[in-house]
């Protein structure tokens, strides 16, 4: 599975002092198909630390392995 997102900047964490992001929108390209928004699957108010934690939280929506989410940031 792929998805495509763009980010928004968060602020710095109380818990680590590491910058988190939001993700404006994300949409998951499926086998010869155009995009589709899926922005509305994930809380986007919560705070990004890293991409691959953002992969991590797909995999677990989607029920899939982490290692079958391919994740890329438009830009």
């Amino acid at each position: 599975m792929l998805f495509e997102f763009t980010r928004r900047s968060g602020a710095p964490t109380v818990f680590n002092d590491g910058v988190t992001f939001h993700v404006d929108q994300i949409s998951r390209f499926g086998a010869g198909e155009g995009p589709t928004d899926v922005s509305h699957l994930i809380d986007r108010s919560y705070g990004y630390h890293s991409s691959r934690e953002l992969r991590w939280h797909l995999a677990e929506r989607f029920g899939v392995a982490p290692n079958a989410v391919a994740l890329r940031e438009a830009h």
